[in-house]
Parts: structure tokens; C-alpha cells; sequence
């Protein structure tokens, strides 16, 4: 059982994290020098992206960020290295929960900085590549402190050219296996980048729950464990250090699943700085707190505390972070309520298997809407639908919408979940507008974003 929740009274007050003060979030960067050419080039480069973002806006393509940055650095290849040094840096990485936990984080130091928040850039529209990068931070090239949430593929590049102070790592699931392919691939280029940095690498805020994380970060210069117990664990059944077969131990009613070890290597589940437990959050000192957060599900408490600890270990006060992250509605449009016409819709991302088994138990409406997509975005290869458990939609009535929705038919069938298919996006609205409001929608990434554009939230 945890300790009861304790209230937190000052708000202002410095936590110790392991026998060590954090660190001052009032305490500057030491602004990078860049050469005169250098600066020419940034300064041509963000004029043209700007002119390149602001006709997206216009021609209804977009919001410009991904664009801007391409242009940026295409005027200045080096882009992405010069703007992301001479700031403190936090890093937001992982397959799913990027894109809150990365709000979550940011809100958090906003109320720890109050009236010197502008201090803070962060790439909210979660353009996370290197384009998307670049962009965000072009546009804020005073702010000395930035919330980055960082593509899988990128990371590596920010440990060696950004020196963050801290990274956080949240899990490794398939996701886009046509353009990632192995996740350990992936894992293997943290652990290196992570292992050259050394001592001047970040300290990591690492999921103690997934095995491939912890193995991604033990060269690590020092870790924060936090334990985040996750309804998948499909992709994390062999060791990733020795290939042997994962077993679970002292399952218990919080951890069902138990936790993991490996029993031919050292690679073990580690005791957690932070904990998740009955919705509640664990610090390292004994205390518990409510987070109290307006995004629902589990998952999402699972994101604060990962975002709590790295806010903490920034000089962020506990009570500070928890009144930031109840200022995080919808994400990026993630859990927003949205009016199409006559119907509501309460919209859900989930890109992969993992984030479907997150998603799924959040429906609560009798009539659900799913659309799919396989574009670049979204990962042209949908055989994860087959590893979803669509079998407790059983008794609801699905719309299958997307390019797609024939492919997830076929899965719904053999599910037995009673469902009929309509491919346009905006008819499949139009289709349940005699159902009770909002209805829920679940969508992978590109027809998300259309749903975004349609409703006037991007």
C-alpha cells in the first residue's frame, strides 16, 4: 500500500533527489558564439522559412514548422547543430507519450519560471526531426532553456551536437516498422551516444519498466528510474543484452505483470526513484501526490511522473510542476473535444499496438469511430493491427474510416465486433451524428491530423 497523499505547502521550496540539490532552473545557459557567417546564414535561413511557413499556412497545408526548418537548412546545412547549443536542453523521446509528456514537461517549467517563462522554447506542434527541431528553435533565439520532444531517430544526434542536460526515455514498441525496422537498432544508438557523452552526457529519465530502455541506458552517467507499469509488454519478451527469454516476477495487485528480470544476465528491473501507483505518484522521499491531470487515462499519469522527475532534477519545484501540468488540456490536439458539423468528437492518437491497448479501455461511447491511414506518417505496414485486442469492442458499434478501414474490417470480423466501413472521413462523422455526444475517435497520425485541420484546431 502507498503512504497516504501528502500536500505540498511550499511552493518554492528545493528538493533533494538522491542526496544531491538539483540544479537552479534561474541558472542561464552560456550563450553559444557563433561565427560571423554562421549567424548570416541563420538569419537568411529563418527569413526564407518564414516566408515558406507562412504560404503553408495559406495554402491550408499546414502550420509551416516542418517546412520552415526544411528551408532553413537547406540555406544552412548546419543548422540544427548551431541552434541547439548554448541552452539547457531537456529532451523528450520514446514511441509513445512524446507529445504530452513534452507539454507536460514545458508547463511545469513555465510555472517554475513565472515571469521569465519566455525564457522557454519548446517545439509544441511535435515536429521532432532534425526540420521540426531547427524551426522551433529558430523562432526563439534568446530562449536559453528548451523542451525538445525528439524523434527516436534523432536523439543520438542531440546527446552528441546539444549536450541536454537532461533526456528523457519513456518506451520502445513497434511503431513504422517500414521505416524503423528493429527497435533495438534504434535502442543500440542511444546506448552508444549515451556511452561517448560520458560524463558530460544527461542525466537520463529512464522507464524502469522496459527492458529495452534500461539496457539503451546503462552507460548512462547517472539515472532517474521511474516505474510506469504499461497494460503492453509484447515487445519486450527477450533480453535485450543476451537474447534469453524475459520472466516476471512478484506480480501484486499494482503490477500485475510483475517485474521483469532476465535470468541469464545481469539485466534487471532497477528500484524506482518514482513510482505509479493507484493513479498516484511516488517520490523518492517517501511522498505521494495526486497529479490531478485534465488529460485522462493511466498512461497519462505514467507521462507526469516521468515529466515530474525531469522538471525536478531541472530546480522545478514538486508543487510548481503539478499546478503546470493541470494547465495541459489537449496536447497538441490529443483528448481534445472537437465539433464536425453536427457531431462531437473526442479525438484519440494512437500510432501502434501499445498505444491502441492504452487507448481502447478510454471508450466509453456506444458508437466509436476508428480511422486508419498507412502514408509515410502513420507507417505503411498495418499487419500491428493483428496484435490489437480489438475483441473488447465487442458490444459497441464501430465505423471504420481511412484509406485503410477495410484492412481493419477484416480484423473487427474475426474480432466479432459489430462495425460497418465508410471511407470518407467527413461522411463517417456525418454518420454518427445521431448517436449521444461527443462520440469517441481513435485515429493513427495522418487522418488525426486532417480531423485537427477540419475542426480548426491546426
Amino acid at each position: 500500500m502507498l503512504p497516504p497523499v501528502v500536500s505540498l505547502h511550499s511552493s518554492r521550496s528545493r528538493h533533494w533527489h538522491n542526496g544531491r540539490v538539483p540544479n537552479d532552473l534561474n541558472r542561464r545557459a552560456v550563450p553559444a558564439r557563433r561565427p560571423l557567417p554562421d549567424r548570416l546564414r541563420l538569419g537568411v535561413g529563418t527569413v526564407a522559412g518564414d516566408a515558406a511557413a507562412l504560404a503553408s499556412r495559406l495554402l491550408g497545408k499546414g502550420s509551416g514548422a516542418s517546412i520552415r526548418g526544411q528551408v532553413l537548412s537547406t540555406v544552412h546545412p548546419g543548422a540544427f547543430a548551431s541552434l541547439v547549443k548554448g541552452r539547457r536542453i531537456a529532451s523528450v523521446t520514446g514511441t509513445n507519450g512524446k507529445t504530452t509528456t513534452s507539454h507536460l514537461l514545458a508547463a511545469a517549467i513555465r510555472q517554475g519560471l513565472g515571469s521569465d517563462a519566455a525564457r522557454l522554447v519548446t517545439n509544441a506542434d511535435g515536429a521532432n526531426l532534425h526540420y521540426g527541431i531547427a524551426s522551433a528553435l529558430a523562432k526563439a533565439p534568446k530562449a536559453d532553456i528548451a523542451v525538445l520532444e525528439t524523434d527516436e531517430r534523432v536523439v543520438a544526434d542531440l546527446v552528441a551536437q546539444g549536450s541536454p542536460e537532461v533526456l528523457v526515455m519513456l518506451n520502445f514498441s513497434r511503431d513504422q516498422l517500414d521505416r524503423n525496422h528493429e527497435i533495438k537498432f534504434l535502442a543500440r544508438s542511444w546506448r552508444e551516444a549515451l556511452a561517448k557523452a560520458g560524463e558530460a552526457g544527461p542525466v537520463v529519465v529512464a522507464n524502469s519498466d522496459d527492458p529495452l530502455i534500461t539496457w539503451a541506458v546503462e552507460k548512462a552517467r547517472r539515472v532517474i528510474w521511474v516505474d510506469t507499469p504499461s497494460k503492453w509488454s509484447a515487445d519486450a519478451a527477450l533480453c535485450p543484452a543476451c537474447g534469453s527469454i524475459l520472466t516476471r516476477v512478484d506480480p501484486n495487485p499494482d503490477e500485475p505483470q510483475g517485474r521483469w528480470d532476465c535470468p541469464s544476465c545481469e539485466l534487471t528491473e532497477h528500484a524506482a526513484d518514482y513510482q505509479v501507483r493507484e493513479g498516484r505518484i511516488a517520490l523518492p522521499e517517501g511522498r505521494v501526490v495526486d497529479p490531478r491531470l485534465k488529460v485522462p487515462g493511466s498512461f497519462n499519469v505514467s507521462n507526469a511522473a516521468a515529466a515530474l522527475a525531469a522538471a525536478v532534477e531541472l530546480g522545478v519545484s514538486v508543487d510548481d510542476a503539478l499546478v503546470g501540468f493541470r494547465t495541459v488540456e489537449a496536447p497538441a490536439g490529443r483528448f481534445a473535444t472537437a465539433s464536425f458539423g453536427p457531431t462531437s468528437a473526442r479525438l484519440l492518437l494512437s500510432k501502434n499496438p501499445a498505444g491502441w491497448a492504452e487507448s481502447l479501455p478510454l471508450l466509453g461511447t456506444p458508437t466509436v469511430v476508428l480511422a486508419i491511414d498507412s502514408v509515410a506518417a502513420d507507417g505503411k505496414d498495418v499487419s500491428w493491427l493483428w496484435d490489437v485486442d480489438f475483441e473488447q469492442l465487442v458490444g459497441k458499434h464501430v465505423v471504420c474510416t481511412g484509406p485503410r478501414a477495410y484492412d481493419l474490417a477484416v480484423r473487427l470480423e474475426y474480432a466479432e465486433v459489430s462495425h460497418e466501413v465508410i471511407l470518407d472521413l467527413a461522411d463517417a462523422l456525418a454518420s454518427v451524428a445521431d448517436q449521444p455526444q461527443p462520440i469517441d475517435l481513435i485515429s493513427t497520425y495522418t487522418p488525426f491530423q486532417k480531423l485537427l485541420k477540419m475542426a480548426g484546431l491546426r
